[in-house]
């Protein structure tokens, strides 16, 4: 008996920390090993340079970048494909302790290798509802449009969306070249989504500056992605703090893409110490070097010790846009394997 009781303690000794994640691009997650291996079962041949390494993709700048993540996601064709992506890397974030991730997924990628965008959500729920039943992680689907594609487009994906809810479909978001695709244009697109009663954020604040975030509090958003460049303005920031609007915030994407030459200059102490909400993301994490628990490493490293990780899980729990019970479910489980803290009352249901 005895050491059945010294197993379990020591099992919650070493258990690691309970993780979320509200920023990472689906696409994205998939490493080399695994982009290889749909291209073999589709017959996809990948472009020369793509990979700098087996197990590292290939890019120079945020630009192309861009190309390269389009040309991995080429690889993935079929609903099969999504739903592998998207168990592969849930199961892998749950083995690092995450409770929730929520999947931010391009139907335009679907578009493009004519994948009918059902089927390509069909994977994506098969692949979440796996995951759970393997690991007991939780995820839901933020959908966004392609700066690149035009206000135009970004608006017809919000009215497909209000007009098909799926189940797993919680959030609205804009991606792509912010620098030259500024939040005005979209403000259609986010009065659908949110008129439909889709959780909204939008990137910016990562390659283009302060006023990026500003020309986005226009729009009705709960959260932005990235947003670090507000640090730029301090009136900014606090009115970031003031209206609780809530950064995810990735830090290791930013010094990847050279929004900051080092981490040692990422803003993310100073935005949490003037009030601002922060969560963590991985972003791309296999183009970055990263995990959605590396990150969590990179914010320790920025001086955040273990009750201000618990506090940017918290608050991304709090922030979700799963329905309200799930949130609440999820907020028990963080306070049970913290031991105290995590107040799931008082969420609000939307």
């Amino acid at each position: 008996m005895g050491g059945a009781s010294n197993d379990r303690a020591n099992q919650r000794t070493t258990a690691p920390r309970p993780l979320a994640e509200l920023h990472v691009h689906l696409e994205g997650t998939a490493p080399p090993a695994l982009i290889r291996r749909l291209a073999r079962r589709n017959g996809v041949a990948l472009p020369d340079g793509l990979f700098a390494a087996p197990d590292r993709f290939a890019w120079s700048g945020f630009l192309d970048f861009l190309r390269a993540y389009d040309s991995a996601a080429s690889a993935i064709r079929s609903a099969a494909d999504y739903r592998d992506v998207s168990f592969e890397y849930l199961v892998g974030c749950a083995r690092q302790g995450a409770l929730y991730v929520e999947l931010i997924v391009s139907p335009e990628h679907a578009d493009a290798v004519g994948l009918p965008r059902h089927e390509q959500l069909a994977g994506v729920a098969q692949g979440i509802d796996d995951a759970r039943a393997a690991s007991g992680i939780e995820a839901r689907v933020v959908v966004t449009a392609l700066r690149g594609h035009g206000p135009a487009t970004a608006e017809r994906l919000a009215a497909e969306l209000a007009r098909e809810r799926h189940p797993y479909v919680v959030g609205f978001n804009l991606s792509g070249d912010e620098a030259g695709h500024p939040p005005a244009p979209f403000a259609r697109a986010y009065a659908i989504a949110a008129d439909a009663g889709l959780g909204c954020t939008i990137h910016a604040g990562e390659h283009a500056g302060p006023e990026s975030v500003r020309a986005a509090l226009a729009l009705p958003i709960a959260r932005i992605s990235h947003g670090v460049r507000a640090a730029e303005d301090p009136a900014l920031v606090a009115e970031l703090a003031a209206r609780g609007l809530v950064l995810e915030v990735c830090p290791s994407s930013n010094v990847a893409t050279g929004v900051y030459r080092s981490l040692a200059e990422h803003p993310l102490p100073r935005l949490r110490a003037a009030g601002v909400a922060i969560t963590l993301g991985s972003d791309d994490p296999p183009h970055f070097g990263t995990s959605i628990a590396g990150e969590y490493a990179r914010a320790r490293e920025l001086g955040l010790d273990d009750a201000a990780l618990d506090d940017a899980t918290r608050t991304a729990l709090t922030a979700a846009f799963a329905p309200a019970p799930l949130r609440r479910a999820l907020l028990e489980r963080f306070a049970r394997r913290v031991g105290a803290g995590a107040d799931a009352r008082g969420i609000i249901d939307r």
